[in-house]
């Protein structure tokens, strides 16, 4: 079973569907490479993915999720969905209740990226604790959209609230060049000891342990040797990818492949299974 959990929908239909991007101008991925969640069954079914976490695309939805649960509703055998939210705002907790409702189970904080570079200060803001506490009781995953310059907030975050699941996209963006011991990604590795800390393993990283002085085995050996297999994700980002799901999945594959098979088998599935049970089974 292949199970991923970053791929993005985007309809064509911009009238049913307006585009409100956070950052305030739309990615160039989601202008230019739109699929839609019928396109994306279809995609999938050709690349061998079974199922997935559709997550919301904040460069091109901001935080209005309503095509995700749309998606989510056409296909429930196939997705869940994450959903996008201001956790900061006033009304945040009525906001996840309302797209928890709709069937959406995951949440993504947008702190960094392509329509919002530099990282945000918000995460450890009193105002989210709220959020952050009915995430934690809920049994929540909050996918973290951030890079490494914002761990310390994230560790005030999860020492407030322990049992808080989150998931770092791109694993937080880490430094990867400089090869073992990988000492400049130290603030990666301090998160190990928190229990509720997966990561989430995309392109970005898969094509990074092959440059510089990295390689795959020692890189994602170290990953694994830190935090565990079970802790760990596959997700395509397609199509913000450039790449076809087929290449993207290949691509992992074959990145991963010296791993014994039952680390590949948390990675491509197990993990995604724990973070959301509706794709068990």
């Amino acid at each position: 079973m292949i199970i991923d959990i970053h791929p993005h929908v985007i309809s064509t239909d911009t009238v049913r569907y307006p585009r409100a991007p956070i950052g305030g101008h739309q990615s160039d991925w989601s202008l230019a490479r739109p699929v839609s969640h019928e396109q994306m069954v279809q995609d999938q079914i050709a690349a061998g993915v079974d199922k997935a976490a559709l997550v919301q695309g904040s460069t091109c939805y901001g935080h209005d999720n309503t095509y995700v649960a749309e998606a989510v509703a056409a296909h429930p055998q196939r997705f869940t969905g994450v959903f996008s939210c201001e956790l900061i705002a006033d009304d945040a907790v009525a906001t996840m209740e309302r797209w928890m409702a709709r069937g959406l189970t995951g949440m993504r904080l947008f702190t960094t990226g392509s329509t919002m570079p530099g990282q945000q200060s918000w995460l450890d803001d009193p105002r989210t604790f709220p959020g952050w506490a009915l995430a934690e009781a809920r049994g929540l995953p909050v996918c973290l959209q951030m890079t490494a310059q914002g761990i310390p907030a994230l560790e005030n975050v999860l020492n407030r609230f322990p049992r808080l699941r989150v998931v770092l996209d791109h694993l937080a963006r880490p430094l990867q060049e400089d090869g073992p011991p990988y000492a400049g990604t130290d603030s990666l590795w301090r998160l190990s000891r928190h229990p509720g800390v997966y990561l989430k393993i995309t392109e970005r990283n898969l094509e990074g342990a092959r440059k510089g002085k990295a390689t795959p085995e020692t890189f994602f050996g170290k990953l694994v040797s830190e935090f565990g297999a079970n802790r760990l994700a596959w997700g395509s980002n397609y199509p913000a990818s450039e790449k076809h799901l087929t290449e993207l999945v290949k691509l992992g594959q074959e990145t991963l492949a010296f791993l014994p098979a039952r680390d590949r088998e948390w990675i491509f599935a197990g993990t995604a299974q724990i973070l959301y049970p509706k794709l068990a089974g």
